[in-house]
């Protein structure tokens, strides 16, 4: 488990505004590690966070940031159903979640806002 900055865009809700922002990324060798897409949100988890916020700001993208949580989990069936399951039952609500677009072996990545990120982070960490 690790506590990562999350860039949150404003999108507008129209055909290519992803595709705008992914490339516009891209060009200037800023690599996606995670995205979440909501309507008219991006959620992304990017390693240089300021270089990112630098350029989407300079190009008139409305942005913020959000501490939340990178946990890492076995790629098999159950593991994100425990994951969750051992958060609700310590009263976390998971605001939302998506993955990661890499996979290194048989481990995967969610990415979680959850409601109390210290509670949730040291329940994950073994508490």
């Amino acid at each position: 488990m690790e506590r990562i900055t999350e860039i949150f865009v404003i999108l507008e809700n129209r055909p290519s505004t992803l595709g705008e922002l992914c490339s516009h990324l891209a060009e200037n060798e800023i690599n996606i590690e995670a995205i979440g897409v909501f309507h008219d949100t991006a959620k992304l988890y990017i390693k240089n966070v300021s270089k990112a916020v630098k350029l989407l700001n300079k190009l008139n993208y409305t942005t913020e940031l959000r501490d939340v949580l990178k946990v890492d989990l076995e790629n098999r069936p159950g593991a994100l159903a425990e994951l969750t399951t051992r958060l609700g039952n310590r009263g976390i609500n998971i605001e939302y979640c998506y993955g990661t677009l890499a996979r290194k072996g048989n481990i995967t990545s969610i990415v979680l806002d959850v409601s109390d990120i210290e509670k949730a982070a040291a329940i994950l960490s073994g508490d």
